[in-house]
């Protein structure tokens, strides 16, 4: 059986909307979405990208760019976790 995907995207009202396993697809979905969220996994705290509130810009303007601080954010968080700072699995 096939792995769940990674990246979840919900909706502004936080209601889960889709899953995705690559971080440009789930950024062609929230980029749908004004106040949408990408995490990895279902948990709040897993939050990786905030569209429409990041400084990097929207997802509409580029799908890389939000793939690439999705997994650069996803990287820190498994940091602190492997590191004992905070449990995130």
């Amino acid at each position: 059986m096939a792995a769940s995907p990674l990246w979840k995207i919900f909706n502004s009202s936080g209601e889960y909307v889709a899953s995705c396993k690559h971080a440009e697809d789930a950024a062609a979905i929230v980029g749908n979405y004004a106040g949408g969220e990408i995490r990895a996994g279902h948990s709040k705290t897993l939050t990786v990208w905030r569209e429409g509130l990041e400084a990097a810009g929207t997802a509409t303007e580029s799908y890389d760019t939000v793939a690439r601080v999705c997994n650069e954010r996803l990287e820190a968080i498994l940091a602190k976790s492997s590191n004992g700072i905070r449990s995130t699995v």
